[in-house]
């Protein structure tokens, strides 16, 4: 997609037919939902690495499990894009939006239309009421940082577009509550579960081959008594992990390692960081890894660190890596912030600590490393928590449902 015109990134496809077709035919025996699924949020096809964020495996994530929901018809009218690239694509793709989105809705009598993030969402500012009054329903996922992003045009923007949706559906309270702050009717926000891949992130069977698979693959060579941390996300100021590395770390015994997967724009902060005598040799930086070594890397783990820190007009809306965790049998130790308290039950999936308290890090750590029979059965706990609680087919069929029901009037 690197270079397309702003005509060509407009990704247009039905599940079932040919977008020309689909315009035309009648909807399938026992269709009951016609549903137009937008997003901008999805990597170029054959290049999953390119793209890769909470966000994004939230929207791919429900935007398969759509596909599979009885009597609905999924529709897509996305952006697929490098995140390199996002910033300068997507203002051609809301623009295509604004300017054809009526139309397509007209042509292939679509009953609902969804929007991944409050980014696409936020065409329903000039869009909603033209929607509504077409008798078709609205819906936005907001995520966090799309939320409360201050910058002044774009919270007006924002204000104008919750006030619009005939739904708003977070996966946390931390956003549901942005959202409120913004003037969202708490009639139409309607809190919905987050997934997680399952067939790709699950318990090993032996968790000690799985560990020394990993090292192996890592080229690591550490004794068998290592610690292994591991953290996963993109290199910015809120998920902490220069803050971790700079002052949990160094707290711990010698023998815990940071396994860190991910780049960002704090990445040579980190490079800095592990070069240092007092952490080289424990602060290992992966890069971006793809879905198996992803899955490797949590099975062969001992704890998953999610250390967040407060950063002002920033938050985190979730954590989809801890779900991804806690399928593998990972244990967590997060911040206790924003989204992070609707994933960590405490002593269920792991434990929360005060945001930004290496001392408190760095003893809930040893604390859960100490007893192996203990962790042993957290890990199992984990698993079976995040299995009952989290699952893209339960938001599915709550999005389908809550889309089912009659347009509100006004």
């Amino acid at each position: 997609m690197r270079g397309a015109a702003p005509g060509a990134i407009y990704a247009r496809c039905n599940s079932t037919l040919p977008v020309t077709a689909v315009s035309r035919a009648r909807p399938a025996e026992g269709t009951r939902l016609r549903l137009l699924y937008v997003s901008h949020s999805l990597p170029p096809l054959g290049a999953p690495l390119e793209n890769v964020g909470g966000i994004q495996r939230a929207a791919l994530g429900l935007h398969e499990a759509l596909e599979r929901v009885p009597g609905l018809r999924r529709h897509d009218l996305m952006l697929r894009t490098s995140w390199a690239a996002t910033h300068r694509r997507v203002p051609f793709f809301l623009a295509r939006l604004l300017a054809t989105l009526s139309a397509r809705v007209r042509r292939e009598r679509i009953d609902a239309v969804l929007f991944s993030s409050m980014v696409t969402g936020a065409v329903l500012a000039v869009l909603g009421s033209r929607l509504r009054a077409a008798g078709v329903r609205t819906a936005v996922i907001p995520h966090g940082h799309d939320v409360i992003l201050p910058f002044g045009p774009y919270q007006h923007v924002v204000r104008a577009a919750l006030r619009q949706a005939d739904l708003v559906l977070p996966f946390s309270r931390a956003t549901a509550d942005a959202c409120a702050a913004r003037g969202a009717d708490l009639a139409r926000l309607h809190r919905i579960p987050c997934g997680v891949a399952e067939a790709v992130f699950h318990p090993p069977a032996d968790r000690r081959a799985a560990r020394r698979a990993l090292l192996a693959e890592l080229g690591l060579e550490l004794p068998d008594d290592a610690l292994l941390l591991v953290a996963v996300g993109r290199h910015e100021r809120r998920k902490g992990f220069h803050w971790f590395a700079e002052a949990v770390l160094p707290r711990l015994p010698g023998h815990a390692h940071l396994l860190l997967a991910g780049e960002g724009r704090l990445t040579p902060v980190l490079r800095e960081l592990a070069s240092r005598p007092a952490l080289r040799g424990r602060l290992h930086l992966l890069g971006v890894v793809d879905d198996a070594r992803l899955a490797r890397l949590y099975q062969g783990g001992d704890l998953f660190v999610m250390p967040n820190i407060p950063v002002p007009g920033d938050m985190e809306g979730l954590g989809i890596v801890m779900l991804e965790a806690g399928a593998s049998g990972l244990p967590v130790i997060a911040a206790d912030l924003d989204g992070i308290r609707d994933v960590v039950a405490e002593g269920v999936n792991g434990w929360l600590v005060p945001a930004g308290d290496d001392a408190a890090f760095a003893a809930a750590i040893v604390a859960a490393a100490r007893d192996g029979r203990r962790l042993e059965r957290q890990r199992a706990r984990a698993v079976a928590h995040v299995a009952r609680h989290f699952s893209w087919a339960g938001a599915a069929a709550r999005v389908a449902d809550l889309l089912a029901t009659p347009v509100r009037a006004g």
